[in-house]
Formats: C-alpha cells, sequence, structure tokens
C-alpha cells in the first residue's frame, strides 16, 4: 500500500507538470524505529519558502519546481537535519528517499547541521507514541504558550498531576513528595528543602527547559524509590545562534490597600538574596534588634537573560548556551489558625498575617562537544541561590488564644522573623558513543550541593494585657528565642548503560531486532544538619506594644532580670549510599506486539545519628539497610497505525527521607511541630498500569488509562498522642490499595487552510480510590480504615488556547485546575480507653480550583510582549479538622487553617537578537 502511495504520487505529479515544472518526491524512513515511516517532518527547498511535511506513511511531494539543481533539506525535532542535492527536470517527478536518524553513525553523503531537541508538542506526542513505556511529556513550545514560568507549573498540565498551591509539591495521581523522584537529564537532583524529598520544581525557569518529562510506570534502568513516578528535566541546549533578553514586572493582588508589609530585621543583612552574617547568634541577642521594618515598595519585577553560539576548538566543534535569571517577588496572606487537642481548642488566631518577600537568581549553562561523528560529550551546571524572608505574626487583634499560657491564656499574639537562604549547585557531564553500528554507549556523572542557612530566626509569644500593656509568655525559657539552622547537602552520583542490538529487522518475518540495555547505578548523599536555640527569660517584662520587643533585649535588662538560655545545638548527621545493577530487554514479536521486561537488584544503605534536646539520652543512631530484587515489564500492542494498548507491571519502594527519620522537632511559624521516627521502614509498592492511547493527527491525542497500586507498610504523617501536638511520619498500617482511572484528550477544535490548530482543548480527568488499614495506634472513634495522606481522589486539568499562526502570531491560552479534598495529616486516639471521645481527628486540605489566563503577541520579528494573569479565581487555601463537643456529642467541621495567595498580574517583554 505505501509503495502504491509513493507511485500513485510520483505518477501523479508527473502528469500534472510534464509541460514546464518537474517536482521532488519520496519516502521518509525512521532509523531509530526499524525504518517504520516517519510523519511529520519538515521538507523544505533550501533557499525558498517551498517545502510540505511528510504524512503518516512519511511519503512527501514537492510539487512546482523549475528545472534545476536544488537542495532539499529534510528535519525533525529530535533528529539530525540532512541536506540532500537533488536535480529536477521539466515533466519528472525525482524520487529521493531519506532514512532519518537520531545517531550520525547511519548517515551517508549527508551535511550535518542540528542534533537533538524535543521541545516541539508534535515531537514529544510522537515520541509518547512510538515509546513502549508509558510517558508524557511537555515541551518548550507549549510552555510558551501556556505562560507556564517554571518547571512546577508544567507538571501540572499533564494528566494526573497535579501542584500544591499550600506546599508547592507536585503530586503525580494523587500521591505526593514521598513517592516521586525528580531527574534532571536522567541524573538524581537534591531538595532544596529539608522538608521535602524532591526539589522545588519552580526553581527551573522555562528559559532553560527543553521538556518535562512525567513517566508513570517504571523501567529497571532507574532508581527503585519512585511508587507514583519520575519527573525528569530535559535541560536545554544549543539550538541556533541568538540572543534573548526578557524583563517583566507585576503584583500581587492581595498587595492592594495594604500599607503595613513588613521584612525581617535580618533583611538588613541580606543583598540581592545573600546573607552575610554579621555577628554570632548569642551576639544577636542584644546587637541585632528584635522588631521587623517597613517594606513600601511591593511591586515584583524579574530580568532573564539566554542566548548560544557554536564555534570550534582544535577543530571540534563545540556549542554553548547559557542563561541567567534574576527576580523578586512580593506576597501577602491574611487568615485563620486554630489547632485541637483531644477535640478541645488548645489555640486560636483570627488575623494571621505572612509577609514574604521571594529573591531568585539562577544561572545556567550547557556545553556541547562533538568529538566526531560518533561520540559527543555534554555538559551541564546550574546554579540557583533563592531566599525568603518571612514576617508572620498572629494576634495582633488581641483575641489571639493558647490554652494554658501565662501569664494569661486571652490576648495572645506571636511574631515569628525567618530567612531562609538556599544555594544550590547542580554540576552534570553526560556522553554518547556509537560503539558500533549496533552498540551504543551512554553514561553520566553528577556532582549536587547544597547548602540551606536559617542565619537567625526570631520568635515572640506574649500576651496583650491591654491598649498599653504588652507581657511577655512565660511557659518554658525558649518563648522569646533567636535560632540558626543549617543543612548542608553532597552528593555524587552516575550510571552508565550499554545498549546492543542483537540482529536485524526481518522483513519475512515480520519481527524486530532484540535490544539489550545493561548496566549500573550508583549514588551516595551526604547530609550535615546543625540547629540552634538561644533563649530569653523574660517573665513579668513589659513593654507599651508588639512593635516595641527591641526595647527589652538590651544589656542594661539583661543586668536586672533577663536570664540569657542556652543549650547545646542539635546535630544529625546521616548519609544514604545506593549500588545497583540491571538488564532490560527490548523485543519486537512482530510490528504489533513490542515491550521491555528488566530486572534490577538495588543496595540501599541509610545511616542516621543524632544528638538533640527531644530525644531521651540526646544520642542515637540507626542503619537501614535493603537489598532487593525489581522487576519490571512495559508492553505495547499496536492496534492500527494510530491505536495503541499498553500494559505495565513493576515492584518499586519508597525509602524514609532523612527528616523522617531524625528525631528532631521543627517548629513552623503557626507553632505545629514536626518529628522524624527512627523506627520507620520503607514501603514496598506493586503497581499496574493499562492504557488505550489514540493518535487521531500529529497534534491530537485521546487516551484512558485503569491503574492500581498497593502499597506495603504506607509511610504518613499523623498527629501523635500526648499534650505536644506533633506531628510524626509513621508506618500507620500494614496496606494501602490505590484503584484509579485516567482520561486525557488533546483535540484542535479549529484549524486553518493548513491543517494547524486555531484553537486547541486540552483536558484531562484522574478519579482514583484509596483504602488502608490503621495500625491500633491509630484507631479511634470506630476507624479502622482510612485515605492516605496527601492523596486527591479527584484530579482535573484542563486549557483551552488560541493561535492566530500568523507572521506576528497571537496566543491566548486559559488553564484550569481542580484537586479535590486530601488529609493533610492523619487523626490518632488520646487515649485508647476512650478513643470514642478522646481523639484528633484526620486533618483535611480541602479541594480548590485555579484558574490562569495568558496572552503573548509577537509585536516584531524580535519583540514578544506578554500578559499573565496567575490564580485569578484567588481560592481560599483552607484546611478543616472534625470537632465533636465533649459535653453534647455534636460534631462539627472547624476551620483549622486558611488563607489565601493572591492573583499574580504581570507583563513581561522579550527582545530577541537573531
Amino acid at each position: 500500500m505505501k509503495h502504491f502511495l509513493i507511485a500513485l504520487v510520483f505518477l501523479t505529479t508527473a502528469f500534472s507538470y510534464a509541460q514546464d515544472t518537474g517536482s521532488i518526491v519520496g519516502k521518509l524512513l525512521d532509523k531509530e524505529y526499524n525504518n517504520e515511516p516517519l510523519a511529520f517532518a519538515n521538507i523544505l527547498v533550501k533557499g525558498s519558502t517551498k517545502g510540505t511535511t511528510s504524512d503518516m506513511d512519511g511519503v512527501y511531494a514537492i510539487t512546482e519546481l523549475t528545472p534545476g539543481s536544488y537542495t532539499i533539506v529534510v528535519s525533525f525535532v529530535g533528529y539530525l537535519t540532512q541536506e540532500v542535492p537533488v536535480t529536477v527536470t521539466a515533466g519528472n517527478a525525482t524520487q529521493v528517499d531519506v532514512i532519518m536518524s537520531a545517531s550520525a553513525a547511519a548517515l551517508d553523503e549527508v551535511v550535518i547541521q542540528t542534533t537533538t531537541r524535543k521541545e516541539s508538542e508534535t515531537a514529544l506526542l510522537l515520541d509518547q507514541k512510538k515509546a513502549v513505556i508509558i510517558k508524557e511529556s511537555i515541551g518548550a513550545e507549549r510552555l510558551s504558550q501556556i505562560g507556564a514560568t517554571d518547571a512546577a507549573a508544567a507538571t501540572s498540565k499533564i494528566s494526573g498531576v497535579t501542584k500544591s498551591e499550600g506546599s508547592g509539591e507536585v503530586y503525580i495521581r494523587g500521591l505526593g513528595d514521598r513517592y516521586l523522584s525528580t531527574t534532571m537529564n536522567g541524573l538524581p537532583i537534591p531538595s532544596d528543602d529539608v522538608n521535602n524529598k524532591n526539589i522545588n520544581l519552580n526553581l527551573f525557569s522555562t528559559n532553560m527547559i527543553e521538556n518535562v518529562g512525567i513517566s508513570k510506570t517504571y523501567t529497571t534502568s532507574a532508581y527503585a524509590d519512585q511508587s507514583s513516578g519520575n519527573a525528569d528535566i530535559t535541560s536545554k541546549g544549543y539550538s541556533k545562534k541568538e540572543l534573548s533578553i526578557g524583563i517583566s514586572s507585576g503584583y500581587n493582588t492581595n498587595l492592594f490597600g495594604v500599607d503595613n508589609f513588613k521584612k525581617s530585621i535580618i533583611s538588613e543583612d541580606v543583598t540581592l538574596g545573600f546573607h552575610k552574617k554579621e555577628y554570632a547568634l548569642v551576639d544577636l541577642i542584644t546587637r541585632q534588634g528584635w522588631d521587623p521594618l517597613e517594606q513600601k515598595n511591593t511591586g515584583n519585577y524579574g530580568i532573564a537573560i539566554s542566548g548560544g553560539t557554536k564555534f570550534e576548538v582544535f577543530g571540534k566543534q563545540v556549542k554553548l548556551f547559557a542563561a541567567g535569571s534574576h527576580s523578586k517577588k512580593y506576597n501577602y496572606q491574611e487568615g485563620i489558625f486554630r489547632s485541637y487537642r483531644s477535640n478541645i481548642l488548645d489555640n486560636e488566631f483570627t488575623d494571621t498575617e505572612l509577609s514574604n518577600t521571594s529573591i531568585n537568581s539562577t544561572g545556567y549553562i550547557n556545553l556541547g562537544l562533538k568529538l566526531n561523528s560518533n561520540n559527543n560529550i555534554r555538559i551541564s551546571s546550574l546554579s540557583v541561590n533563592k531566599s525568603d524572608d518571612n514576617v508572620y505574626e498572629q494576634g495582633r487583634n488581641g483575641e489571639g488564644y493558647v490554652f494554658d499560657q501565662d501569664p494569661q491564656e486571652d490576648g495572645a499574639f506571636v511574631r515569628d522573623q525567618n530567612f531562609k537562604q538556599t544555594t544550590m549547585l547542580i554540576n552534570q557531564i553526560e556522553g554518547d558513543h556509537n560503539i558500533t553500528e549496533r552498540n551504543t554507549l551512554k553514561w553520566a556523572a553528577g556532582f549536587n550541593y547544597v547548602l540551606a542557612q536559617e542565619p537567625n530566626r526570631i520568635r515572640n509569644e506574649v500576651n496583650i494585657l491591654d491598649e498599653n500593656t504588652v507581657q511577655y509568655a512565660h511557659v518554658g525559657d525558649y518563648q522569646q528565642r533567636k535560632s540558626s539552622q543549617q543543612i548542608e547537602d553532597t552528593e555524587y552520583n552516575a550510571y552508565i548503560i550499554d545498549a546492543i542490538e542483537l540482529g536485524k529487522f526481518d522483513e519475512d518475518a515480520n519481527t524486530r531486532p532484540l535490544k539489550l540495555n545493561f548496566g549500573a547505578d550508583y549514588r551516595q548523599k551526604d547530609r550535615s544538619f546543625n540547629s540552634l536555640f538561644i533563649g530569653v527569660r523574660a517573665r513579668d517584662f513589659q513593654v507599651p506594644t508588639v512593635d516595641d520587643f527591641s526595647e527589652t533585649f538590651t544589656t542594661e535588662n539583661f543586668n536586672n532580670g533577663l536570664v540569657l538560655r542556652e543549650r547545646d545545638p542539635d546535630l544529625y548527621d546521616a548519609d544514604l549510599n545506593i549500588i545497583a545493577g540491571f538488564a532490560n530487554l527490548d523485543f519486537g514479536l512482530n510490528k504489533k506486539f513490542s515491550g521491555n521486561v528488566g530486572v534490577r537488584l538495588e543496595r540501599d544503605e541509610i545511616n542516621v545519628n543524632w544528638d538533640v534536646a527531644n530525644f531521651v539520652g540526646r544520642l542515637g543512631s540507626i542503619k537501614k539497610e535493603y537489598t532487593e530484587v525489581y522487576p519490571s515489564v512495559n508492553l505495547k500492542y499496536e492496534l492500527n497505525e494510530n491505536q495503541f494498548l499498553r500494559l505495565a507491571s513493576s515492584l518499586t519502594q519508597t525509602l524514609p527521607e532523612f527528616k523522617e527519620l531524625a528525631p528532631f522537632e521543627y517548629v513552623s511559624p503557626t507553632g505545629r511541630v514536626t518529628r522524624g521516627d527512627p523506627d520507620l521502614e520503607k514501603s514496598d509498592v506493586f503497581n499496574l498500569d493499562l492504557k488505550w492511547e489514540f493518535f487521531p493527527k500529529r497534534s491530537e491525542l485521546i487516551s484512558a488509562t485503569a491503574f492500581y497500586k498497593q502499597i506495603k507498610n504506607p509511610i504518613n504523617l499523623a498527629q501523635t498522642r500526648g499534650s505536644s501536638g506533633i506531628f510524626e511520619y509513621s508506618n500507620t498500617g500494614d496496606a494501602a490499595d490505590v484503584v484509579g482511572l485516567e482520561f486525557e484528550g488533546r483535540v484542535d477544535l479549529i484549524t486553518n487552510d493548513d491543517d494547524e490548530a486555531l484553537l486547541n482543548l486540552n483536558a484531562n480527568v484522574t478519579k482514583m480510590w484509596f483504602t488502608q488499614d490503621l495500625l491500633e495506634d491509630y484507631q479511634y472513634n470506630n476507624i479502622s480504615e482510612t485515605d492516605l495522606q496527601g492523596a486527591s481522589d479527584l484530579i482535573i486539568n484542563g486549557s483551552l488556547s488560541y493561535n492566530s499562526h500568523k507572521e506576528k502570531e497571537f496566543i491566548a491560552t486559559l488553564t484550569g485546575n481542580y484537586s479535590s479534598d486530601k488529609i493533610y495529616a492523619l487523626g490518632s486516639p488520646e487515649d485508647f480507653t476512650n478513643s470514642a471521645v478522646l481523639y484528633n481527628d484526620a486533618i483535611i486540605e480541602q479541594g480548590f480550583v485555579t484558574l490562569d489566563l495568558v496572552v503573548s503577541k509577537q509585536i516584531t520579528d524580535n519583540l514578544l510582549v506578554k500578559f499573565t494573569g496567575g490564580n485569578l479565581l484567588n481560592p481560599e487555601i483552607k484546611q478543616t479538622q472534625n470537632i465533636r463537643n465533649i459535653n453534647s456529642g455534636i460534631q462539627t467541621n472547624e476551620t483549622v487553617l486558611s488563607y489565601k495567595k493572591g492573583s499574580l498580574l504581570s507583563l513581561s517583554l522579550k527582545y530577541t537578537f537573531k
């Protein structure tokens, strides 16, 4: 049939233009997929505007060519561009068949222009179509259209993926941070926050991203510590010689009318997000003030620059791409906070305020070195410095309440000032080598470094007695304190993988060659943690207002009743060591049925040593060792050239994180205390997926997936028993089950004469059902089963995009996201005998809808203007808890935390020098 199509094109064009013109016809084949037809590739006549694209059978035709010599340029995103000389004669159709390849090894008499880039949505959809495993990606092209400014916003546009507006964490199929792994170019990258396993993807701006991929199923070449999936960021490399400069300005609507925005006293020691420590922590008690400062200007701004070039060094081609950005944003939130113990109000504040100033500076460089046609080296380096200056207050209205506080319970006020600075370096080197035509070797190595500091956190807890009298609270000696915290992580990681094709494509038997992939992974991560508290006993001391604390902490007052409290620092050191070997086999029994089966042997070792005040005896240590075999199976069946069935099954794990194991207690600004559990064990996960995919045309996709997960020893954040009200990570049950359905559609609603989408709809829905049993320690009020902590059972994402596809392009995109209620923390009994009454119910984070609008216009060939409206609905972020009245037995649903983030309005200009 395909040969008939070429012949038909050949004869038709020859007949139609026999008199004065000729044509070029042919077929494009994909070497990476056993010379199957390559659809949607571009074929252009060099030096002219004439061109076309190949159809589903790889067939193309360029007609009405004046007789003469031409060069056709054949290109496809992610493949090597080829230039082929052609002679056209009158009345004839010249046939030129081209084999396209991502490798230079198979090319003969071809001029190679560019190398791998997978940014366009069409290319990524085709990659998804051809892949054996279940994967989804979003590229730079679509990121630009929908106005995503970073990788976190990018992932939330993929089916079954959401980003928590409360914590910033990414959820895949409702499962949160601990079930996810994050990589850059296939190598592990560190977390920028001790509270999270994964890095905040907000740090990756789109000017350094080629694409973001989500793999929801497992193959043995990856680390086994991923149960919901893996998010891999492919960083950008050189594509063409140009320089772009962008500037932006914006405002958070929460700041309209706010005249009391604050910045911490620590900000006096900060320049462009970098803190310079002037004194030791104990000296800061008297040498630096205790009251925040006023911030007048609260407009956001940002600047970004990126560009690339190529040159030769000692006869070798070098490609360079670099990007940098600096931004400053102001955020303001108002809300409420409450907490309950045993269904009794423990504290209440109806006027919480947060003033946040965020500064982010990023630098990225990518160097590509082409040693020869078979050997390439790629070096990437990313540096990030981010800072957050926070001033949190609750109780300024005089209505705050704290149970059993001295000197009184009413009139409670809390202020928490904190400056957090995180410096992160990610350095990677990758190599691709074609050993022979059928043997390719890939390797990579990385070094990561993170330094996260809170150099001077200031906390005051007081009582407002009347309009002119504020007295310092005194339940312990550390309610007035300054503290510091430092986390230093270093990590080395590497992989090597060899791929050998066993045999050739057998056209008679209609079978594909086997491909054996085998290799090894290594990862070593070390952490050093230090936290120091300096407290002041200020019993019976008073000041006129909550803005006069600095008047108290003077040298004179330390000679007249103030008592300095010092204690040993809290310390823990931890390390993670992973070594693994793996092998998997790609196979094709025929053109329709293919797959990948593999096995992985992995050894994981976690060591934690601590010296912390809240642990009996202070000192302790643990060692966790796990050596397991992890199999995976990925099968694909081609129903026809546009429809596929995929089946995937695997065993994976969820390792406990350092912060989940170390018994250090971290106090949030609201007063919630979280600590780790040294007895925590890993979770083992069985995964099963069945997916149907339909690709109506090159830019469209319709799919449906059913999936199942069983999690043994699930890890959850739960409330603990006792008056301290601590949240702790624990194995709360023997097993949890997750069953889900996922639907996705990308369709072109309106197209132009060139079949380009003018109006495009992208929507996906994920529905899940969770059950997990509860161990006796977590059963209360006849509750013995619960949902998974941190998991939403319904996720809906959608976007509607308009693109004019004119020379001065106009693009408008409206995107919406919804994730349903999820458990923030599991409940627990306070007393087993009276667990029907004395218990703490689960805290629920309520679902909400977000809506974003992006409008951009290409003013000239060089100038782009973009307006972004983020979080336009400005929903209330709210946590609730069921509370049962001890006397009446009536249960009510109480709000324990709420705030709004505000809508972010911004205007940006981007100028590109071409």
